[in-house]
């Protein structure tokens, strides 16, 4: 007898495909077959098939099921197999017969062994070989959903691993073809695209890997909004200089892997490459790069403790340079990949990034599902720890601010380094977690000229006097040589002595406070600053003085509040002058200290309030760009109503759906930051309501966690400034972000609060909204004679406000619910409704599930003829949108329906039609259409 889960799931016993039953009896035998040999309870099997929205008997159901799968199992040779313990119901047969068991014992015997061992090869080879497509393919529920993923997770990283294997072998032919195939599935995987990349190299396609990167480049730069990593770029350049390897590391690096290091098993999920890009001319600091190499070897000892290494030094002194250079060095040593956040410790808004938020990105990083992800703190932080136990990672932690704000990011076993910066020595990691200090002070002339020389090029040979006195007058501190080494390269016409001379002249600009070499950063950037045209000078002023965040040009342009042409120039001439730093494509931040020099020299030259003013812009930009998108992601229901913009804001102008979703997910963390950003400003209004508009966005992406965080600001801010909308507002998606993170009990009290802040407002339409979330949650909760209540109070709000398409979502929930409570009449009448209004808006796809819906409650009423034509309403529209598993599902129910108004030869067509579907998707369902296809006679003709 065999399980086959990898794959549409059956059962073969001698070669012979077993009939395992309906769709929820098949998902109720791969549920128990997926925990083989392990106790399931019953609670968790109901979950498992039927989700949040079980049937009234639900349990009587599952029983049924269970009966049904021990006749299977009888007639398949194991009568005894489905054993009931205490512990719930076990599936108890060898570990063989379920190949998704098989699959994972292969990886575990191939994980054991060295990389270069022949037999692992073969032993991921027989694994890959067991795979026959979408794994629970036709099973229903989100259960199925996320088994489905966590195993197309260990199938792409089996395959990566296999395809490194036979590169090591020097037989990159064998796996272009494979990692071709996988490259089209996961466009985004950066893994896959490092290995397809090495082995078309290999295999003396150049030019074609050149081309699958810049494609790669491009698609994520659509999707995310970012650049390749690390290790994709640094193998890109290894191409380009035809330096390929003939094996590459476990993260995709080309460096050949160290003689003697320890065979280790291969890393399970992603392998995330966070890293910024390394420092461009770093120089210097030998003695400081041993120290931290010292610490990488201790990384690889037993021990018990994870190795920590903190970098402290003054602003500008060059800590983020120094890590962000080692850890490049360094990172083929740490295969599992290079974690990296920047933890805003010195944020000149005050508000410094959380823990639990750093944790939650990282969590995201190595592969968890945003619903996977626990609802608590403490919870967080052990997932993180268990995923990273046994792993070799980088974890690189920018800017603290103090060991609190570190501590919950530290890995709980060897194996991992992790290094910290910070102006602050950090005694207490060093005191309690055994951290090792790295104290930075200035440079040495001679790393100063080597950092020069490396940035300037042979002009620092030429004039050696000259480059001494820039030294001088930048007093040895890294961020002020960068400065003047920036204005050098642009002014090519000036020799250095006639540019020191200037920087001589220029300088003496009072009152910045950078600590003890403030005269050194206060001259440099004093001149530097001088030689900006004058539009350039005040949009650098504004910008540093009014924002800490990541910006794009176009939130420039509105900060600045001036044309995007001309901000287009000006940030180019600040990034030649190193007095912005490029983030990413179109991503513009400011070091910490040039923030500072910015936001005296507004004091000083713009007129008061200016720097609210720019602010002010930068926040109306954001919102009124985030509620446009959060439109047209949802555009038949109600936007709130936003104050106007500042004249000079020119929001983002986003066409479509598609547009609006790309933009949200390259400015997330800015939008969340800015929420933040807002109430901190006094901007509660901004902050509730750019609150609201990332509701639909994140709910959609499973950012719940991050929508607690931003709702319970929002709400602080409605309270404060007395605003019962923004209140009102808050609680509703607080109760639905706690309901998506299984807290249900939590949600209904915000709900209450929502309706009444919403009854006091006199506003039915959103007391409609609350009202059908209330329904939701009363269903959730099994408080079955409240559903209907609450949904019906919902339609008779809508009706009152006017709201159409809000009358027809309700109906459509009352059709629904009412036909699941046996109410088949009320549900026809409600579904008839309901269509009528979706055909005002034109919704479609809505319309051919509420006619899926009213067949469904017809038949069920004794009304099989009506269900006939109910049903052929649905499978017009699914087959007008080319869904073609819900076309030929209905197909099925309007089969059944067709039998039972006496029509067998029209059954027997629409079996057939839905059949030919079936087969073409290689779907299960089609074992149970073929059998009912032999169930009724066609009367001869």
């Amino acid at each position: 007898m065999e399980i086959r889960v990898l794959g549409p799931f059956e059962v073969w016993t001698d070669d012979r495909l077993v009939d395992a039953g309906a769709a929820r009896q098949r998902a109720v035998l791969a549920a128990l077959a997926v925990d083989l040999g392990r106790p399931v309870r019953a609670e968790s099997l109901m979950d498992r098939v039927w989700g949040e929205a079980p049937p009234l008997r639900v349990r009587h159901n599952l029983h049924v099921y269970l009966a049904r799968i021990r006749r299977v199992l009888t007639d398949a040779g194991a009568p005894h197999a489905l054993v009931r313990r205490s512990g719930g119901y076990l599936l108890d047969l060898p570990p063989d017969t379920v190949d998704g068991q098989r699959f994972a014992m292969l990886r575990q015997r191939a994980g054991a062994l060295a990389d270069d061992d022949p037999e692992r090869v073969e032993l991921l080879r027989r694994a890959l070989a067991l795979w026959r497509g979408e794994p629970l393919a036709g099973l229903p529920g989100d259960w199925a959903a996320r088994v489905r993923q966590d195993w197309h997770r260990q199938h792409t990283d089996t395959t990566v691993q296999w395809a490194r294997a036979l590169l090591r072998r020097g037989d990159p032919a064998a796996v272009v073809d494979p990692l071709t195939r996988l490259a089209e599935d996961q466009p985004l995987d950066e893994p896959v695209a490092a290995t397809l990349l090495h082995a078309l190299a290999a295999a003396g396609r150049g030019a074609q890997a050149l081309e699958h990167y810049a494609r790669t480049r491009d698609r994520l730069a659509e999707a995310l909004g970012a650049d390749p990593g690390a290790e994709l770029q640094r193998l890109h350049r290894a191409i380009l200089r035809g330096e390929i390897t003939s094996a590459p590391s476990a993260t995709g690096s080309t460096a050949p892997t160290a003689a003697g290091t320890p065979a280790r098993p291969a890393a399970v999920g992603p392998v995330p490459a966070q890293l910024p890009s390394d420092v461009r001319g770093f120089a210097g600091r030998r003695a400081e790069l041993a120290r931290l190499d010292a610490l990488r070897t201790s990384a690889g000892e037993p021990a018990t403790a994870v190795p920590v290494g903190v970098i402290s030094g003054p602003g500008g002194v060059g800590k983020t340079a120094l890590a962000v250079h080692w850890a490049h060095r360094v990172a083929s040593h740490f295969p599992d990949g290079q974690l990296h956040a920047n933890l805003a410790g010195y944020s000149q808004s005050g508000v410094v990034r959380s823990s639990e938020q750093v944790v939650r990105a990282f969590l995201s990083a190595l592969g968890v599902p945003p619903r996977e992800v626990p609802p608590d703190e403490q919870a967080q932080t052990a997932l993180y720890r268990s995923l990273l136990a046994g792993r070799r990672m980088l974890v690189l932690l920018d800017n603290a601010r103090d060991a609190a704000q570190v501590r919950p990011l530290l890995p709980g076993a060897a194996g991992c380094l992790v290094l910290v910066t910070s102006r602050d020595r950090l005694t207490g990691l060093v005191a309690t977690e055994g951290a090792d200090s790295v104290v930075l002070d200035l440079l040495t002339d001679e790393d100063a000229r080597a950092l020069l020389r490396a940035r300037i090029g042979t002009r620092a040979e030429a004039e050696p006097a000259a480059v001494d006195e820039l030294i001088r007058l930048c007093d040895r501190l890294p961020l002020a040589l960068v400065v003047v080494a920036a204005r050098t390269v642009v002014r090519p016409q000036l020799s250095l002595a006639e540019l020191g001379a200037q920087l001589r002249t220029d300088g003496g600009l009072d009152g910045l406070d950078t600590g003890e070499h403030d005269s050194s950063v206060r001259t440099t950037l004093s001149w530097s600053y001088r030689l900006l045209s004058v539009p350039t000078a005040r949009v650098f002023r504004l910008v540093g003085g009014s924002t800490d965040v990541t910006v794009s040009a176009a939130a420039v342009a509105s900060l600045a509040g001036t044309g995007r042409r001309e901000i287009r120039r000006a940030v180019a001439e600040l990034a030649e002058a190193h007095l912005v730093l490029e983030r990413g494509p179109d991503r513009y931040a400011m070091h910490d200290l040039l923030r500072a020099f910015a936001a005296e020299l507004s004091g000083e030259q713009d007129p008061p309030g200016a720097r609210a003013e720019a602010r002010g812009r930068l926040f109306d930009h954001y919102l009124h760009s985030a509620h446009g998108a959060a439109v047209l992601l949802h555009p038949h229901w109600d936007p709130i109503a936003l104050p106007p913009a500042d004249g000079g804001v020119r929001p983002e102008k986003l066409s479509d759906h598609d547009e609006a979703l790309a933009w949200f997910a390259r400015e997330r963390e800015v939008l969340i930051a800015l929420v933040e950003r807002c109430a901190a400003s006094g901007f509660d209004r901004h902050a509730w309501q750019l609150a609201w508009s990332l509701t639909s966005f994140l709910d959609r992406q499973g950012g719940w966690h991050d929508q607690l965080a931003v709702q319970r600001t929002a709400l602080v801010t409605a309270r404060r400034s007395g605003d019962p909308a923004g209140q009102a507002h808050a609680h509703r998606s607080l109760a639905r972000a706690q309901a998506r993170l299984g807290r249900v009990d939590e949600a209904p009290s915000q709900l209450e609060r929502a309706l009444a802040l919403f009854r006091g407002l006199d506003d039915p339409a959103n007391q409609g909204h609350t009202c059908l979330d209330l329904a939701e949650m009363a269903d959730r909760q099994g408080r079955r004679a409240e559903v209907v209540q609450h949904a019906e109070a919902a339609l008779a709000l809508y009706r009152t406000a006017g709201h159409r398409y809000g009358q027809a979502m309700a109906l459509n929930a009352i059709g629904w619910y009412q036909a699941q409570l046996g109410e088949h009449h009320a549900a026809i009448e409600a579904c008839r409704q309901g269509l009528e209004l979706l055909r005002e808006f034109d919704d479609r796809h809505g319309q051919a599930a509420t006619w899926d819906t009213l067949g469904y409650a017809q038949h069920r009423a004794g009304r099989p003829s009506e269900a006939v034509g109910a049903y052929r309403h649905a499978v017009q529209l699914y087959r007008e949108f080319r869904d073609r598993y819900y076309e030929a599902d209905t197909l099925g129910h309007l089969a059944e329906a067709q039998v039972d108004a006496g029509d067998p030869v029209g059954a027997q067509e629409s079996w057939r039609a839905a059949l030919v579907l079936l087969d073409d998707l290689a779907h299960p369902d089609a074992a149970g259409v073929r059998r009912r296809l032999t169930e009724v006679d066609e009367p001869p003709s």
